[in-house]
This record gives structure tokens, C-alpha cells and sequence, in this order.
């Protein structure tokens, strides 16, 4: 069920930000709705997600009521805070955002639009595991605006699959590609490498199917351990062995190369597209650091440099609306320090990479070594860029701990 929540100051009833945050309606703004709802919980999974025996008290098919309920008290408070922008990028992520039925997707949507307006030519995400994925879900998804369906695909070896816990069979992943495409929506294919008991081969078998399959955007994952997973459980108890990492490098270097030599280029460690426009915009605002309001139990928002966080349990967050409240559970302020360490820890993940001039002192003067280890790209340093390498991104916390330190 997640990670334990941050410990926050308090957050008014009325989820008001602090004096002096207004937004700056500059920046760009997005909108991020979790579902936290899975038929069964993967073996590695650490997000906030609840099957049906764990959610007490929750109505999954109410769902769509508590987050419009959250969505109107959001516009309440922008409109306090120098008023509401239209949404950029929408993305629905879980859990399985699919096992609701599409129209309570639409009616969400719908929500967010009336709220806050939804920006021409704004990306619309819904996660999906590929299981949950027919025509007639595509076809409702496209009608109510939605313009990508990123798809948990994970692996294409049925071993794997299982090890992971997946419920889904290979062949599911091209017939929710096939829906998709036949409802106009882009396609995004989520991997994971690393498995326990993954092969070099099984990996390539995996990279194959995806080419095969022709999707605008490829995000590959190593796998991390987290604690408290069952698959954490099951490698503490001998049964399947610790993800191997220099197996994971070549896995990394594997992927890099095939997707780049069937066209797609890297934008960021762990995702590639086929062109500029076929990106995730949704993630390259958190990348970026622009603002975005999460809806749901645990979800984050970032709004004019406040961060805060919705209460973990669906029916807690559903109290707490209904009863007139905001379902934060706490807030921060990040001081210029943190600001900063986290904008080098984001931008030298992206190809588009950090401003030399955001650096300090200390970090400028990395800039040199950095180039000689092959761990940024020296052209785009001298043009004022730090733009990691290939190498550079299999060591990104190497990199970035250089520039910090």
C-alpha cells in the first residue's frame, strides 16, 4: 500500500496555501489523477494501491464523486491563490485506472475541464494494464478527449510475467495496441528489466515484441527492490535471487540501442519516442518542476512552491470530503537548497539537460571532470549544457552528486 507519507506541516481545512504563494500563471499547469484500485497487488509493486478485500469502508464505484469533490475544492483554492489555469497534460495513473468503468474515466475528466479548462492540444494519459483493454473502453477513453493510452506491459516472456505477478497473457498487449490504434489514440509501452530469473535473452525477446508492435513512446524501468514488497519477502527468504546490477547495465545499453536504431531517441533515462511530439509531457512537468495538482488518496501536488499530499487510504480521503475538508494530510515548503539540488538531480535526467549557470561554484568546476569520465557530453558543455552520455546515464546519481557536492 505504499510507502509511508512525508511528515508535513498541517494544511487548513480549506487546503488554502500559505500567505504569499500565489501562482504565477506563467507556469504551466497539469493535473494528475490516481486510481488506486488493482485486481491483485504485484509482487514488486510499492505504489499506493488497494484490491477490493483491502479497501474498508471505500466504494470503488463512488470513486469518480470523491475526486470531482476534490476537484472543485482545488478550484476554490487556485481561485485564492490568483486563479486557475487551464490543464496542459492530464494523466490517469494507479493502480489500474482502467478497471473503472471508462465513463466514470470521462466523467473525471469532464470535471477538470469545467474546472480548470483543458489546454488545445493538451496530452490526456490513462494507464492501462493490457488485460483491461477493448474496443469499446478505447472508443469511450478517445470520445471524452483522452489522447494516449500508456499500456503495463512489463515483459513479453510468460516467466517473467509471472515472477512479477502480472495477470495479463503477452497476446493481451497487441489487442489493447490494436484497440487503441483503432480509436486514434497514441500508444506508450511501460517495460521493466532485472527481473529475478530474467535472461539476457528473455530481455531481447521482450525489446523484439515491442518493435514489433510500433508504439509511439517506450518507458523500460529497472527493477527495484522496495522493502516491505512480497517479492522483497520472497529474495530475503532465498527463493528468488537479488536483481544482478551490472546485468541490468547491459539490459539498459540493450534497450538503448535497439530502440535508437528503430528510430526512437532518449529524452530521458528511462523513456524514448519516436518523435519530439510523442514525449510525455505529463512527466517532463514533474521533470521540469512546473505546477500540478494530484487528485486521490496519496497523491502529490506541487502548486506556486507549496508541496502537498492527499491522505493514503481511499476511505479516509472519501471522509474527508465529504465531510467539506481537504484530504491533504500535509505540506512543505522546499528552501532554495533543496530547490536547487533537486532541479540537478531532474534536469541532468533529461536530454534537453541543466543550464551550466544553474550550478554552483563547486559544480562548474565538475563540469571538467565529468567530461573526461564520459559521463556528460563535452560539445554540449562548452555550448553551456550539462547533457549526460550513455555512460552518464547508467551512473545519473553519480553525475549528479558530482554537481551538488
Amino acid at each position: 500500500m505504499g510507502a509511508a507519507l512525508p511528515v508535513g506541516e498541517a494544511v487548513p481545512e480549506d487546503g488554502s496555501l500559505p500567505e504569499g504563494h500565489d501562482v504565477d500563471r506563467a507556469v504551466s499547469f497539469s493535473a494528475y489523477v490516481h486510481v488506486p484500485f488493482c485486481r491483485v497487488r504485484c509482487g514488486y509493486c510499492d505504489f499506493n494501491t488497494y484490491t477490493s478485500g483491502e479497501l474498508r469502508g471505500a466504494r470503488q464505484d463512488r470513486y469518480a464523486d470523491d475526486v470531482l469533490a476534490e476537484i472543485a475544492l482545488a478550484g476554490a483554492v487556485l481561485d485564492r491563490a490568483g486563479g486557475r489555469r487551464p490543464a496542459s497534460t492530464v494523466f490517469f495513473g494507479g493502480g489500474t485506472p482502467t478497471l473503472l468503468p471508462p465513463g466514470d474515466l470521462a466523467r473525471m475528466l469532464r470535471g477538470i475541464a469545467e474546472q480548470f479548462g483543458v489546454a488545445p492540444g493538451a496530452e490526456v494519459t490513462v494507464e492501462a494494464n493490457p488485460d483491461t483493454v477493448d474496443d469499446r473502453v478505447a472508443e469511450t477513453l478517445a470520445a471524452a478527449g483522452v489522447t494516449r493510452l500508456s499500456i503495463g506491459m512489463q515483459s513479453a516472456v510468460p516467466h517473467v510475467l509471472r515472477t512479477l505477478d502480472r495477470t495479463h497473457r503477452p497476446e493481451s498487449v497487441a489487442v489493447a495496441v490494436a484497440a487503441a490504434r483503432r480509436a486514434g489514440l497514441a500508444v506508450s509501452l511501460d517495460l521493466i528489466y532485472g527481473t529475478p530469473g530474467e535472461t539476457l535473452e528473455d530481455w531481447r525477446a521482450s525489446i523484439d515484441a515491442v518493435l514489433e508492435l510500433e508504439p509511439d513512446h517506450v518507458s523500460a524501468y529497472a527493477l527495484i527492490i522496495e522493502d516491505g514488497t512480497a517479492l522483497a519477502r520472497r529474495i530475503r527468504r532465498g527463493e528468488v535471487a537479488m536483481p544482478d546490477d551490472d546485468l541490468q547495465a547491459d539490459m539498459y545499453e540493450l534497450v538503448d540501442g535497439r530502440l535508437g536504431a528503430a528510430g526512437f531517441e532518449w529524452y530521458e533515462v528511462s523513456n524514448w519516442a519516436r518523435t519530439d511530439r510523442a514525449r510525455s509531457r505529463h512527466n517532463l512537468a514533474y521533470w521540469r518542476g512546473t505546477d500540478w495538482w494530484g487528485f486521490g488518496p496519496g497523491a502529490h501536488s506541487h502548486i506556486a512552491g507549496v508541496r502537498f499530499w492527499n491522505v493514503k487510504h481511499p476511505a479516509a480521503y472519501a471522509q474527508r470530503l465529504a465531510a467539506g475538508g481537504s484530504p491533504a494530510a500535509g505540506r512543505e515548503r522546499p528552501d532554495a537548497a533543496t530547490l536547487h539540488l533537486e532541479r540537478v538531480l531532474l534536469r541532468t535526467r533529461i536530454k534537453d539537460g541543466l543550464d551550466v549557470s544553474d550550478l554552483s561554484d563547486a559544480g562548474r568546476s565538475a563540469v571538467a571532470g565529468l567530461i573526461a569520465d564520459g559521463l556528460i557530453e563535452g560539445p554540449a558543455a562548452v555550448r553551456g549544457r550539462v547533457i549526460p552520455t550513455l555512460r552518464g546515464r547508467l551512473l545519473a546519481d553519480v553525475v549528479a552528486r558530482a554537481l551538488t557536492e
